[in-house]
């Protein structure tokens, strides 16, 4: 079975492991998600001999693959597009042994004594049991709603300005937003940009006042209140954006380039709450500077515990952190 993602022609092949079956034994590693740090956590837990099962959930290859150039992950000096990527991390992490499975998990029952059986429900159906849990399940950027919006996602419509920003200098954009991330990216992207047009939905911004000062400081940024978007224009890329006063009703269109949504992002751990402990937003907790969560043998890494960074370098660095955690607390359960 193969899965190619959106327009990109890159499959994501599972053939060589949906026959096999784990229900029946305790797993040593179960990794959830298959993002970057899904998949490093997949490479180093494998090597480590920690034998571990990767369900992908229901986007093989995390948000990576809906960017069409991925130009900040060391180790391509030409660029790769997103899909292409995650192949071959996919690739990489079946090299030492990583079970790859599409699946969602669906429930979880998590033991909180060390060394103890978690057991983790997979599209609502089977059960595996393990010993240790690593949680990739990343976050999801949350965008407008819009038809036009998701009709050009990765032809100029982004949720992340420190990645594709650099393909816009000199360019004119616009950025969604009035809080601080909002305002950070409006201010990255004044920095390389022409012209930034940043809108924001309320006759304020929700930023900090010393966010707010650097954006009125940036001469290049148009700072528009009670906006918000109609339409995003353009038929294969982003050609302009249709802009509404929501006090007046009055309409104007824009020409841009690029559109950055910075309204937030949602922690995929929906499925966590009640037993991991998270702040308000949902993030887990993790530790000190470890991966380790408040349950014993359970681990979280990339998007899903970082709210500050979200790159795919960063969550890679965390998804190593993550095998390394679960290796150290499976070797003191089995030598004690």
């Amino acid at each position: 079975m193969s899965v190619c993602c959106g327009t990109v022609q890159h499959c994501f092949n599972f053939e060589k492991n949906m026959t096999m079956s784990t229900e029946g034994s305790t797993l040593k590693t179960l990794i959830i998600g298959s993002g970057p740090a899904g998949y490093t956590a997949a490479i180093y837990a494998a090597r480590a001999d920690l034998q571990p099962v990767l369900y992908t959930g229901m986007e093989p290859g995390g948000q990576l693959t809906t960017t069409t150039e991925v130009d900040n992950f060391p180790g391509y000096p030409e660029g790769v597009d997103g899909p292409a990527m995650m192949v071959d991390l996919q690739k990489q992490a079946e090299r030492f042994g990583t079970e790859v499975h599409i699946g969602m998990a669906s429930a979880v029952e998590l033991c909180n004594k060390i060394g103890g059986t978690h057991k983790v429900t997979i599209d609502n159906d089977k059960i595996l049991k393990t010993k240790t849990i690593i949680i990739a399940t990343g976050a999801s950027a949350k965008y407008l709603g819009l038809p036009s919006e998701q009709r050009l996602r990765g032809g100029g419509v982004s949720a992340c300005a420190v990645c594709d920003g650099f393909f816009y200098k000199g360019q004119e954009v616009a950025i969604v937003g009035g809080g601080d991330t909002a305002a950070e990216e409006a201010t990255y992207l004044a920095n390389i940009c022409k012209k930034v047009t940043m809108l924001v939905r309320k006759d304020h911004m929700r930023a900090s006042k010393a966010m707010q000062h650097r954006v009125n400081a940036k001469e290049n940024i148009d700072l528009r209140y009670n906006s918000e978007i109609d339409e995003v224009l353009g038929d294969q890329v982003v050609e302009g954006l249709r802009i509404v006063n929501n006090q007046t009703g009055e309409k104007e269109e824009i020409s841009i380039t690029g559109l950055f949504i910075a309204i937030g992002h949602k922690p995929n751990t929906d499925i966590f709450k009640d037993q991991l402990e998270m702040d308000e937003s949902g993030y887990l907790i993790t530790d000190g500077k470890s991966t380790k969560t408040n349950y014993p043998g359970v681990f979280a890494s990339g998007d899903v515990q970082d709210k500050e960074y979200r790159q795919a370098v960063t969550a890679a660095g965390t998804g190593c952190m993550a095998a390394l955690d679960a290796e150290r607390y499976l070797a003191t359960v089995e030598s004690s």
